[in-house]
C-alpha cells in the first residue's frame, strides 16, 4: 500500500467473519483464528427440549386416550399377533409350539382336512353375509325414510321401539327362534297346520337349515341401522330440499337424488360393521342347533371352534382364523373403494 506523509503501512484488520455452521474445515479454520463457532439445534439438550414442549401441549390428550390404547394393544392387537405366530406352529396348551415344516402346512390342513368342510364353511357364511348384510342396509334404510317425515316426538319414539331389540341377548333371540322352528309345537309349524300344510323340519333338514337360519336373521329388525340412517337423514339441511321443491322434484326424486347420496357414509359404516357381524356369526348357530346338521350350518367361525376346542388343533384353528381376518379385511377394503365419498355439507 502506498505511504502517506512518510508514515509506515497500515495494518490490514481483519474482522472476524460471524459464527456460522459449518463443515469441520470451517471448525479447524474457526478455532485457529479464535472465531467462536456456534454449533446446530442438536443434541440431547434439544430433543429433551422438544420433547417437553410435545407433552407440554399434547401430553393430557394422549393421556385420556393410554387406557383405550393400552386396552387395544393388550386384548385385540397382541392377540392377533400371537394368532399368527400359532398358525405356523403345532401347538400344545402344556408344552408351547414348535414351527412346522413347511411354515403354510397348517394353512393347507384348513383346506384340505376332513374333506375340504372348511370350504364349505367359507360358502356357507358368503351365503349368510349377502343376504342378511342386504337385507339389513335395506330394510334398516326403508324404516328409517318411513319415520323421517314424522313429527320429532313420534319419531323419537319410533326410534327408541326400534332400537330396543338390539339390547338382547344373541343368545336370547337364538333360543327364541328356536322355539318357533321346533318341528313339534313350533310357532311356525303352527301357522302351517292352519292351512293345511304339513310340518316342516326347520332345524333339522340340511336342505333348508342354513336358510331358516338365514331368514331369522334377516326377520330381526336392524335397529342400529335404524337408528344411525335417521340421524343422518336429520343432519341432511333443509335447504336442499327446499331447492327440490322450487324445481318441482317429487318426494321420490328427493330420495333418490338427495338423501341416497347425502347418506353415502352411514351406508358405508353399517355395510362394514354388519359384513363383520355376519363372517362372524357363531352364537345364532351354536344355540339353535347345537350339534349341527352336518355341513349345512358349518361357518368360518364354528369351523375354528370345532378345529380350536373340539379337535385340539390349535395351530389349523389359528390358521383359519387368520384367513378370516385376512378375507374380512379384503371385503371392507372393497367396500371402501365401492362406497366411499367425500360428503360435506
Amino acid at each position: 500500500m502506498a505511504r502517506i506523509n512518510g508514515s509506515s503501512p497500515p495494518i490490514p484488520h481483519h474482522r472476524p467473519e460471524p459464527a456460522r455452521y459449518g463443515d469441520a474445515n470451517e471448525c479447524n479454520r474457526s478455532r485457529r483464528q479464535n472465531i467462536p463457532v456456534m454449533r446446530g439445534p442438536r443434541g440431547w439438550d434439544t430433543r429433551m427440549a422438544n420433547a417437553r414442549r410435545f407433552l407440554r401441549e399434547h401430553g393430557w390428550s394422549y393421556a385420556f386416550i393410554a387406557p383405550s390404547i393400552i386396552t387395544f394393544a393388550c386384548f385385540t392387537f397382541a392377540p392377533v399377533v400371537w394368532s399368527a405366530v400359532i398358525s405356523v406352529q403345532k401347538y400344545n396348551l402344556r408344552t408351547g409350539g414348535t414351527f412346522v415344516d413347511p411354515i403354510w402346512m397348517n394353512y393347507q390342513k384348513a383346506f384340505t382336512g376332513l374333506g375340504g368342510i372348511f370350504v364349505t364353511s367359507i360358502g356357507n357364511t358368503l351365503t349368510y353375509t349377502v343376504f342378511t348384510v342386504t337385507t339389513n342396509i335395506v330394510v334398516g334404510l326403508a324404516l328409517a325414510s318411513l319415520i323421517q317425515p314424522l313429527h320429532r316426538h313420534v319419531r323419537t319414539f319410533f326410534r327408541a321401539a326400534f332400537y330396543l331389540p338390539a339390547v338382547t341377548s344373541s343368545l336370547i333371540v337364538g333360543m327364541t327362534w328356536a322355539y318357533i322352528y321346533n318341528a313339534q309345537w313350533g310357532f311356525a309349524n303352527y301357522l302351517l297346520r292352519l292351512i293345511g300344510v304339513e310340518p316342516v323340519r326347520w332345524l333339522s333338514n340340511p336342505d333348508i337349515v342354513l336358510g331358516s337360519i338365514t331368514a331369522s336373521a334377516m326377520l330381526t329388525i336392524p335397529a342400529t341401522a335404524v337408528v344411525l340412517f335417521s340421524a343422518a337423514m336429520g343432519g341432511i339441511p333443509t335447504e336442499f330440499y327446499e331447492a327440490a321443491d322450487l324445481d318441482g322434484a317429487s318426494p321420490v326424486q328427493k330420495w333418490w337424488w338427495i338423501t341416497l347420496p347425502l347418506i353415502r357414509p352411514t351406508t358405508l359404516y353399517l355395510t362394514v360393521i354388519y359384513t363383520i357381524a355376519s363372517f362372524e356369526v357363531f352364537e345364532r348357530i351354536y344355540v339353535m342347533v347345537p350339534s349341527g346338521v352336518g355341513r349345512s350350518t358349518q361357518t368360518i367361525v364354528t369351523q375354528i371352534y370345532y378345529s380350536g376346542f373340539k379337535d385340539f388343533d390349535l395351530g389349523v384353528s389359528a390358521a383359519q382364523a387368520m384367513m378370516l381376518f385376512v378375507m374380512i379385511g379384503a371385503v371392507a377394503l372393497v367396500q371402501f373403494r365401492v362406497l366411499r365419498s367425500n360428503v360435506e355439507y
